[in-house]
């Protein structure tokens, strides 16, 4: 049996307020070429499908469209809510959805309960265990007094080889949303755990013969069984030029046989440009990022006057801009050691010249004084 392991679609996420739906469709839609290409039985989605918990109407067309390529080509799909999916909302209708292929494991008390697929030899259980919010799942799963994570998934993990056992010689995946330790994270995950105290120790999953994980956004292996397939698409800058990929996942008689990673295509790469505005508008080594979603950071002594509207001219998909030049902290010491002893006049001086770069005119200075004199008068009266 051949899997395809992918996670984090967040459908309906967008770039700094640019919206990704199409970038979204154009990679997720092509999964369809791959099981066409590569003879695909299962398509597995291991949580965060939708980026919110009340989807809009677009991300959930998107969603429709995206799962019905994949069940014309062949693919069962087998999908779990993560912490960003409402479990309830994507359940609904999972019991019809299932007779076309599609396969919702959203119910926790149910967790135990495997999908049953059949190869030529013989049969897979395909456990599906949504994101478990501890203050919830630890009453639904009855261990109340277990309080995190690890302490959920644990209990989880422990009901699924509890039904294995009773299914001797069969094989068996897992798909789980969780911060597994040893897992490298991105800046663009929400973060499910504190301190470090909900990390789920690795050898919470043993017993299975594949787990594919989902939660971070960095394609990653803790083991040969043991992965993170990554988000489809970068969702942070801090992802600019990360290859995103699936994990081909074949099971033969004895269990885990290969995984290999699938390359997935970007639609529009993400690139951060330095420099001052002068120079990310005129020099041609910018030329191939015209059409990339970028992030600018400006190192003009003093903030340019209208700066992302002119960007925009050369890269219209410029989404994110920042200013990194600062002449005022030069000096190294901290905004409040600058105004300390400092008149209101002065302070206001400071403050400009710590916003623009440059000192304010004579010109500044003189409305800088009547206005605070006006509003000291006005104080007075009062």
């Amino acid at each position: 049996m051949r899997l395809l392991h992918t996670s984090d679609w967040h459908i309906g996420r967008s770039l700094h307020g640019a919206d990704l739906l199409a970038e979204q469709e154009a990679v997720l839609g092509g999964l369809a070429d791959v099981v066409t290409a590569e003879s695909v039985d299962v398509v597995l989605v291991a949580g965060d499908v939708y980026d919110r918990a009340v989807p809009s109407a677009d991300a959930q067309a998107v969603l429709d469209r995206v799962v019905a390529r994949l069940l014309g080509a062949g693919a069962t799909v087998v999908l779990t809510p993560g912490n960003h999916d409402s479990a309830r909302r994507l359940g609904t209708f999972s019991g019809l959805l299932a007779v076309a292929g599609l396969h919702v494991r959203a119910a926790v008390p149910r967790l135990d309960e495997p999908l049953l697929l059949t190869d030529e030899h013989g049969e897979v259980a395909i456990y599906g265990l949504p994101f478990l919010e501890p203050e919830v799942a630890r009453f639904e799963l009855g261990v109340p007094g277990v309080r995190s994570h690890a302490g959920v998934c644990g209990e989880a993990m422990d009901r699924v080889r509890a039904d294995l056992f009773l299914r001797p010689g069969v094989r068996s995946v897992v798909l789980a949303h969780a911060f597994v330790g040893g897992g490298e994270p991105s800046d663009s995950e929400r973060d499910i755990c504190v301190g470090g105290v909900d990390l789920v120790p690795a050898a919470a999953f043993d017993g299975v013969d594949y787990v594919a994980l989902g939660h971070l956004h960095r394609p990653q292996s803790l083991s040969p069984r043991l992965r993170y397939s990554g988000s489809p698409l970068a969702y942070s800058f801090g992802e600019a030029g990360q290859a995103k990929q699936a994990w081909l996942v074949d099971l033969d008689a004895h269990g885990l046989a290969d995984v290999r990673p699938v390359p997935l295509p970007t639609p529009r790469p993400l690139t951060v440009l330095t420099g001052t505005l002068a120079e990310l508008l005129e020099d041609p080594a910018h030329a191939a990022a015209e059409q990339h979603f970028v992030s600018a950071r400006l190192t003009d002594p003093a903030r340019p006057q209208d700066p992302m509207r002119r960007l925009q001219t050369r890269f219209p998909h410029c989404v994110h801009l920042e200013w990194t030049g600062s002449a005022g902290a030069a000096d190294g010491r901290s905004y409040r050691e600058r105004l300390r002893d400092r008149s209101d006049l002065e302070i206001t001086e400071e403050f400009v010249r710590h916003v623009r770069g440059v000192d304010a005119t004579a010109g500044e200075r003189t409305l800088l004084a009547r206005a605070l004199g006006a509003a000291d008068r006005e104080a007075a009266a009062l």
